[in-house]
């Protein structure tokens, strides 16, 4: 689920001019007489505790906008994504720092402090006690930049710190010391997606969700991932800002682009534009720089990749609030809970692609080269949302859609002793006779032609017509209470509840049909209602089976029996009975969610296969077609992909407007055109050897000739078998 953030220079881990070094790193201590250093256990506890606290936080962070900050989904998806979003484009600035000024070890400890600040900030946001609505939209909004900030900038750094730990002969131990950081990284967000929804919906303060808990344990962690890497300080080696690469390249363009556009039809033709900056930047830099565009060019349709993938946190977390969470009769799941799957199914999906997947394919004789899994990998992710929209069309079947301008929404209840017909003029809806206590099938659109209207309903009993005249305002729902007082049916109009809950409860109300008020607790939640046909407003309550609930009436006590109150669902209890007994009749007016939440499994499985043959894969093409000094180039181009996956949800959040399965669709549909755009792309591309430039070039300097030598030798590929990221020779230009 969440990749390796390699962002430096040092990624090659070429160690500094042993005149830089003290005697005392190069005899650093092994771990138990291995060649892993002591320091490394440092990182790996570090990286635990902050992933434990990035991701524990993001996986109520959704939910909080909307239960806590009362925004709409929308709005919620845009700010989640516009803050991932953030925290993928403050990687450049941290590298910039890193190598530029501070070192990565200095970098990770003050941007590691902004970590701890922001999430303490958030956690206070959290706290209903503390200022009014506006403060904390504010808190949140500060935390959450302090957060992406610190976050992004420490992203590329660590990782890279980790290998620097390691001698230079020590190759193999710095490859599984990858690996063992990066089930550090799965593991904490694994641990983080199942606890903080827990200790947000299981454990109540201050009256509702706890989400100042859900946000304050991360923050604890994050402050024990900088204690813990504070503690090795001794221990690590500390290499010195050597200068970032990322402006050198800047710059180089910057020339190039300005030579260019000063230049005449008289000054001599370049073969390409990077060419005109060579009268002060090294030929070799310049076509390094050439060998990084062509990848760079690459990653153009990626961002659509990640739109999809990020919705995890989102829409797809969402669509679990409106489906059926309960495993048995005892376990429910909370909806963003469903994110831990993701994490889980990674830990799983690596071995078993690397050592049983890629090697069958290979005996099959299939060339699956790295482009070709990152198409693959887009049309898993294409598939998950084929799988998300068919989820979404049946989750919906659940759901009162509100009516439209100029309409609203009515059902009847008729809770007189025999049936009764209703005309509304002007229309056929009705036409069938009202059965007695019947459970309305569903609700009916009323047109109003105009905001509000008064209607004249004629009603029938018995032959006798009687007369029932309401005002009804456009876009609500209501339902028709017809009663008899003994001579005539009265009619009375009940503004209806149709959302449902989201935080998966159910809603509830009562009509006491008896002459006495009655009492009513249910679970922890009061109700009054009112006698002679009483309605009780809506409250929701938890949803869970409901037996020898109290209720009161004048001087009598009962205890009622509800049954189950499911996700989701609106119900209608009458109360009806003579004195000394109370008999229930619930109804149902908004639909339980019937769908169950294992319909979300199939999506998740197809998204993490795609996520690694595209992530995984994406990562080690891109380390593998750069020249040493240029791999920060490429990894900053691919960090920046994700940011811009993150603005695509945005703008279509907030601008397109369309229904959720619509929705879903649509980004399966756009991923399909880009995974055939990148497709094509990837045909005409070349692999190359970047270690070929030490044999071409030794001198540092690049002819015509040479030129044409370094094309005819960019026929290699990705020796997958083993991940070691090294290109071997092959016979003939591998496409794709």
């Amino acid at each position: 689920m969440y990749p390796l953030y390699f962002f430096s220079p040092s990624l090659s881990f070429s160690l500094p001019s042993p005149l830089s070094l003290s005697l005392s790193l190069l005899s650093a201590q092994k771990l138990c007489g291995t060649n892993y250093p002591v320091s490394i256990s440092f990182i790996v506890v570090n990286e635990f505790c902050e992933r434990f606290s990035y991701y524990g936080m993001k996986a109520v962070l959704t939910l909080y906008f909307i239960n806590y900050l009362h925004w709409d989904p929308n709005l919620s998806t845009a700010v989640y994504h516009a803050f991932s979003s953030l925290c993928y484009f403050t990687p450049v600035l941290g590298a910039l720092i890193a190598d530029s000024w501070l070192g990565k070890f200095k970098t990770i400890i003050y941007l590691s402090v902004v970590y701890v600040l922001g999430h303490i900030v958030k956690s206070v946001g959290a706290i209903p006690s503390v200022g009014d609505s506006t403060i904390h939209i504010v808190l949140s909004m500060v935390g959450l930049i302090l957060i992406a900030f610190g976050t992004g900038g420490i992203k590329p750094c660590v990782a890279a710190f980790g290998g620097d730990q390691f001698d230079e002969e020590h190759t193999n131990e710095r490859r599984k010391f990858f690996s063992i950081f990066y089930m550090s990284i799965n593991g904490g967000s694994v641990l983080s997606t199942l606890i903080t929804p827990m200790l947000r919906g299981d454990v109540q303060c201050f009256g509702g969700d706890c989400y100042a808990l859900a946000f304050g344990v991360p923050a604890i962690l994050m402050v024990i991932a900088l204690v813990v890497f504070i503690s090795g300080s001794g221990m690590y080696k500390k290499s010195p800002p050597e200068g970032n690469i990322l402006l050198d390249v800047c710059k180089c363009m910057g020339l190039a682009i300005k030579n260019r556009w000063k230049s005449s039809k008289y000054d001599p033709k370049k073969k390409h534009w990077l060419d005109w900056a060579e009268d002060k930047y090294p030929r070799r830099l310049i076509h390094e720089i050439k060998m990084v565009l062509r990848v760079l060019v690459l990653y153009i349709p990626l961002p659509m990749f990640w739109a999809l993938f990020d919705q995890q946190g989102s829409r797809w977390t969402l669509q679990a609030t409106r489906m059926n969470m309960a495993f048995g009769s005892t376990f429910v799941l909370k909806p963003d809970q469903m994110q831990m799957l993701n994490a889980l199914l990674i830990l799983v999906f690596v071995p078993i692609f690397d050592m049983v997947v890629y090697p069958l394919i290979g005996l099959c004789r299939i060339n699956l080269t790295p482009l070709k899994k990152m198409a693959v990998g887009m049309i898993f992710a294409a598939l998950a949302f084929g799988s998300a929209t068919l989820v979404e069309v049946n989750v919906t079947k659940t759901v009162v859609e509100p009516a439209p301008q100029g309409q609203c929404l009515l059902q009847v209840y008729n809770l007189a002793v025999s049936d009764v017909k209703l005309n509304i003029p002007g229309s056929n809806l009705f036409s069938q006779p009202i059965k007695s206590y019947e459970d309305p099938p569903a609700y009916q659109h009323i047109q109003l032609g105009g905001h509000n209207k008064t209607i004249t309903m004629a009603v029938t009993q018995n032959e006798i017509l009687y007369q029932c005249v309401q005002t009804f305002t456009e876009q609500k729902a209501y339902t028709l209470v017809l009663h008899s007082n003994g001579s005539e049916i009265v009619c009375q109009l009940a503004t209806d509840n149709i959302h449902k809950s989201e935080k998966m409860e159910a809603y509830l109300r009562f009509i006491n049909t008896r002459s006495e008020a009655v009492n009513i607790t249910v679970g922890a939640v009061d109700f009054y209602v009112p006698a002679d046909y009483g309605i009780s407003p809506h409250n929701s309550v938890e949803r869970k089976e409901y037996t020898n609930d109290k209720c009161t009436s004048g001087s009598q006590n009962f205890l009622i029996t509800l049954g189950l109150l499911d996700f989701g669902a609106s119900y209608t209890v009458i109360l009806k009975g003579d004195p000394g007994e109370i008999i229930l009749q619930k109804m149902e007016d908004v639909k339980a969610n019937n769908v169950h939440i294992a319909w979300q499994i199939p999506q998740y499985v197809l998204i993490t296969a795609g996520e690694v043959m595209f992530s995984i894969t994406g990562l080690e093409f891109s380390y593998s077609q750069a020249p040493a000094n240029m791999k920060s180039v490429l990894q900053a181009g691919w960090l920046l992909t994700v940011a811009f996956g993150n603005v695509i949800v945005l703008i279509v959040a907030e601008g397109a407007g369309l229904d959720q399965w619509m929705e879903f669709l649509l980004f399966a549909g756009l991923l399909v055109a880009v995974c055939i755009i990148f497709s094509i792309m990837a045909y005409f591309y070349t692999y190359v050897d970047p270690d070929e430039l030490d044999k071409l070039f030794p001198d540092k300097t690049v002819n015509d000739d040479d030129e044409d030598n370094l094309k005819k030798n960019q026929k290699y590929h990705l020796d997958q078998t083993d991940n070691s990221m090294y290109l071997n020779p092959i016979e003939k230009r591998t496409k794709m």
